[in-house]
């Protein structure tokens, strides 16, 4: 399936991921009673604040350009992302999973952070593609490598538990 997006939609897109991933991950260390979990938690929280600066700053150049719209291929994300219109990797279908993470377990936590993330990755992929310029599909690539270093953070901490 192939939806016609604008720059600006997929960079809003992005941009309120990484927001509900930092909601995510404060909700997260909030609700932990292990001090290096909620350490790693927090952590994430900063770097998913830092990664939606980055989406506005993409977002606030191309208002600066004559933004045509692009077209974006959803069948090279993953398909749990696909069935929604616009993927919201971090809320689940308008049910915040920051404000469903109590009774979970630590590892229940972790598991689902990890397939976030994963899907985030999806996400990204098919937008490093996308046409937006150099700097911004360089900056998007550098986004694909720090949400696999998450990936790799969370399988660790998740591998330890056992």
């Amino acid at each position: 399936m192939t939806t016609q997006l604008t720059a600006d939609d997929v960079l809003k897109v992005a941009e309120k991921m990484e927001r509900d991933a930092a909601r995510f991950y404060r909700r997260a260390a909030g609700t932990c009673d292990d001090p290096k979990l909620c350490k790693l938690y927090v952590e994430l929280a900063r770097w998913e604040r830092q990664h939606v600066r980055v989406f506005a700053d993409m977002r606030e150049h191309l208002s600066e350009q004559n933004c045509e719209p692009g077209r974006y291929n959803l069948d090279l994300a993953d398909r749990s992302v696909t069935e929604l219109p616009l993927p919201l990797v971090f809320d689940d279908r308008g049910n915040r999973l920051a404000d469903r993470i109590d009774g979970w377990t630590k590892a229940d936590v972790l598991r689902i952070a990890i397939r976030k993330e994963e899907d985030t990755i999806s996400y990204y992929t098919g937008l490093k593609d996308f046409g937006l310029g150099h700097n911004d599909t360089q900056a998007i690539k550098a986004m694909i490598r720090e949400e696999e270093r998450h990936v790799r953070i969370l399988t660790q901490s998740l591998e330890q538990m056992h």
